[in-house]
């Protein structure tokens, strides 16, 4: 029976790799998407005419009660979910003086707080099996920080502080928690920068003078969720191109 991977916000940019890559592999793929989200089934329709028949479910990861519904519904419908990828999230950049509580609210709602409500309900199911793989996508500005970006910086920095201390409490169970933490990526987000930015501000600071392709990362998440990386948990893998080295 092939494994079920669930894979929050998954519609477009690295989700999408990581939904492709999972699928190609042989699990069964399913996302979730924002409930205002009006072109879900847009997306799953080009999906299938691709090949790859995911499922998706409308879900806030920032709310603990939305995690816990859509949790429910999947495991209802589909199965217990094998393997849960934290890829969802948002950034309201600005500088810290100008930043508002509100900007600061969503995103660490959205970052970080989403981490323990999608991984709240899954992880007592995978301890009781005996394997589950918990993907946390973080930043490497979570491990070096950004100019107007100390939200953001802040939650994927403390994603990977739960990382640590959850594989600590679950490793002896054969469940493997750990964080990947992409550089610049060429999603459709990164790519509406101006082209005389990418060129003159973000490309230079990449030793290997490009930006990565999703599909790198997902190749990546594809190995930390296979049985081959049973060994390794409560790592920060980064994956920017030699951007930041520590």
């Amino acid at each position: 029976m092939a494994r079920i991977a669930l894979v929050t916000g998954g519609m477009g940019g690295l989700g999408e790799a990581i939904c492709i890559k999972l699928a190609a592999l042989g699990y069964q793929v399913v996302t979730t998407y924002s409930p205002s989200n009006t072109s879900a089934n847009d997306w799953l329709v080009s999906m299938e005419r691709q090949g790859y028949n995911f499922r998706a479910y409308p879900c806030d990861v920032a709310d603990y009660d939305s995690a816990q519904e859509c949790v429910a519904r999947i495991r209802q419908e589909i199965g217990a979910i094998d393997v849960l990828i934290n890829n969802a999230g948002i950034t309201r950049d600005m500088s810290f003086k100008k930043m508002q509580k509100a900007d600061w609210d969503a995103v660490m709602r959205t970052d970080l707080d989403s981490v323990f409500n999608m991984t709240k309900p899954v992880c007592d199911d995978m301890v009781e099996r005996g394997w589950g793989r918990i993907i946390n996508i973080s930043s490497v500005n979570g491990q070096k920080g950004a100019f107007g970006q100390t939200n953001y910086s802040a939650a994927k920095a403390g994603m990977h502080g739960f990382t640590k201390a959850l594989a600590l409490e679950v490793a002896r169970k054969a469940v493997t928690v750990n964080t990947v933490s992409p550089g610049y990526i060429g999603t459709k987000m990164v790519m509406a920068i101006p082209r005389e930015v990418l060129d003159s501000k973000i490309i230079p600071q990449i030793p290997m003078a490009r930006l990565g392709q999703p599909e790198e990362v997902a190749g990546l998440i594809a190995y930390l969720a296979s049985d081959e990386a049973a060994f390794v948990t409560g790592a920060n893998i980064a994956i920017n191109g030699g951007q930041h080295i520590y």
